[in-house]
């Protein structure tokens, strides 16, 4: 009887070890990993096209790309979101962690993450298919250059851009992100009373983005002097605002509204 007890609990151990198993497999099986991407075009053949949630806009094309100019289908293709519902972009995504979880919270908006480095758009993608957000859309390419290139006139409702480079050496300054040709084309793609918010540890950056709204004059903060808040409890978090929290570093949340078209 003893035996039999033994085999029993015994083949039970193995059954249920086994079922793990098989349940740990199916479920890597179905989660998509940041180098499962495959992209649509080799580095020698690369083109602007739309492919597995992924709008790629590369900067430089090869001269064996013998296809015609990609025309903006706008944001109610298929291919993009295939709704008419708000557009809201956020520029840097990194990793995607922000606007992944702004995605699904917020269904019924549409979200753009701009990212150029392509081992953080391989993570937002993942992102895209583990959480199956079919309103999140990863555009592969420079913030700049895509926006002037294929945004179309006042049809984004909102613009995020956290954590930018603040490239604090006064002999980089050219490489930031904000600069005013930038701050131009945000002012024609938003919409009538669209709004810029913009988050950095950086002070220096803070002002730097104040003295060029002032000097743009198509955006009014929405905050008084000196125009930017440090608490914005609801805003959500990142991997670059936990990491320069826990460093115990200040944080500025600005946000200004796009005065009307002319």
């Amino acid at each position: 009887m003893r035996e039999i007890q033994k085999f029993v609990l015994i083949s039970l151990i193995w059954l249920h070890s086994s079922l793990d198993c098989i349940i740990r497999l199916c479920y890597h099986a179905f989660i998509m990993k940041p180098q499962d991407l495959v992209p649509p075009h080799s580095r020698d053949d690369r083109r602007v096209c739309v492919h597995d949630r992924i709008w790629y806009v590369p900067m430089q094309f090869s001269q064996n790309t013998r296809e015609p100019l990609f025309l903006f289908p706008g944001w109610d293709h298929p291919d993009f979101f295939g709704n008419n519902n708000p557009v809201n972009i956020e520029y840097c995504s990194g990793n995607g962690a922000w606007i992944a979880e702004r995605a699904v919270r917020y269904p019924h908006i549409n979200w753009i993450a701009v990212e150029r480095k392509f081992d953080r758009v391989r993570k937002l993608w993942s992102k895209v298919h583990n959480l199956k957000v079919s309103n999140l859309l990863v555009l592969c390419g420079e913030a700049y250059h895509a926006t002037e290139k294929f945004f179309p006139t006042g049809t984004i409702d909102e613009v995020f851009i956290n954590f930018p480079d603040p490239w604090p050496k006064r002999r980089h300054t050219q490489n930031r992100l904000i600069q005013l040709p930038f701050l131009n084309q945000l002012g024609r793609v938003l919409k009538d009373n669209g709004k810029v918010t913009v988050v950095t540890d950086d002070e220096p950056h803070s002002q730097w983005l104040i003295g060029l709204m002032k000097e743009n004059g198509n955006f009014a903060s929405t905050y008084p002097d000196p125009f930017y808040t440090t608490d914005c409890k609801t805003y959500g978090t990142s991997y670059f605002e936990d990491l320069w929290r826990s460093q115990g570093k200040t944080i500025y949340y600005h946000e200004f509204i796009r005065h009307g078209h002319p």
